[in-house]
């Protein structure tokens, strides 16, 4: 049986310590029960090397020893975003401005649910999108998934 595990409270909880060590808490995904899985995906100015990923682990692993917030037992995984890195904060969507990226919605909007185009700005608590030369405005509470989309 997999057990639910409220992501945005592990965000808030390892945000801080990824951030102590010198990184950015990019994303995670969590999966427990049987055969658990805690993946950190963790960025930086200038990429994020094989060493970086070891070192994050090493001290959130203990740092989760301590703290003990998760059910039963799991492997930590840490990783770079990658290529086609997630977007979870309206400051990644401004940061990778002009860039294409693919967006997922929660719940459709104006019978569409999925978004291909060129991230165009933030505005407030909404994602802009210019897809043929039209904007959408996606608020960022109702996005499910989105990631960037090299060429």
């Amino acid at each position: 049986m997999v057990q639910a595990v409220d992501k945005g409270r592990l965000i808030e909880l390892l945000e801080p310590a990824v951030a102590a060590l010198g990184y950015e808490l990019a994303d995670l995904d969590a999966h427990f029960g049987r055969r658990g899985l805690l993946r950190l995906y963790i960025d930086r100015d200038g990429g994020v090397t094989v060493d970086d990923c070891q070192r994050v682990s090493e001290q959130i692993g203990a740092f989760l020893d301590v703290e003990d917030p998760l059910p039963g037992s799991y492997v930590l995984e840490v990783s770079s975003p990658g290529f086609d890195r997630r977007l979870r904060t309206l400051a990644h969507f401004e940061r990778f401005l002009g860039e294409q990226a693919r967006v997922e919605l929660k719940d459709a909007l104006d019978g569409r649910r999925n978004f291909t185009g060129k991230l165009a700005g933030v505005d407030g608590d909404e994602v802009l999108i210019e897809i043929d030369r039209e904007v959408w405005r996606l608020p960022l509470k109702d996005i499910a998934v989105a990631r960037l989309a090299p060429p």
